[in-house]
């Protein structure tokens, strides 16, 4: 189980919202989750391709191997690649995430994303942070990261996974009547 954010808890807290940080072209996203589980059943969860599918939502195809190759496809239609630029289980995880240029995105995103798994005495510490991300993409992403987390530490627990905010039916209608951006 994942930790309840502390009263008064500030982005980038454990179990807080994600803490964001903009510089003059690029912006980074750090969550801290301290999930009641042993690290090898955390990192099975963020790397195995069938448990991202559960509860991330993407299809993933990846070589394990530094340099190894990685595709993600979102359930938005979001086909994103990269390469793996760190792998040590059960601790790192890191790759590039790339998006190709787009009506939305017209320069497309190249970030980095680094798991880091900890074990501590009440079971794993997961930081995730997203790196070089545009300001736009990031300011969507810290609101949508959590939700994504909450998956998470619904599966580790064996909890039905909560739906995000963005998939449920009001959401959906809102999303295609609002213009595109």
């Amino acid at each position: 189980m994942s930790d309840a954010p502390p009263p008064g808890a500030t982005p980038g807290d454990v179990g807080g919202p994600g803490h964001l940080t903009l510089d003059e072209t690029k912006a980074t996203i750090v969550f801290r989750r301290l999930l009641h589980h042993p690290i090898h059943d955390v990192w099975t969860a963020v790397t195995d391709p069938k448990e991202l599918e559960a509860w991330f939502l993407a299809k993933v195809r990846r070589t394990d191997a530094p340099g190894g190759s990685l595709e993600m496809d979102h359930p938005n239609g979001t086909h994103a690649t990269g390469q793996v630029l760190a792998w040590r289980p059960p601790h790192l995880y890191e790759y590039t995430w790339n998006l190709p240029a787009g009506p939305n995105r017209p320069d497309g995103e190249a970030s980095i994303v680094r798991w880091e798994l900890t074990s501590v005495d009440e079971g794993t510490l997961l930081v995730l942070t997203h790196r070089k991300l545009s300001s736009a993409t990031a300011r969507l992403f810290v609101r949508g990261l959590g939700d994504f987390l909450d998956r998470l530490s619904a599966q580790l627990d064996g909890r039905p996974l909560p739906k995000p905010p963005w998939l449920t039916p009001a959401s959906a209608r809102a999303a295609a009547t609002e213009p595109p951006r």
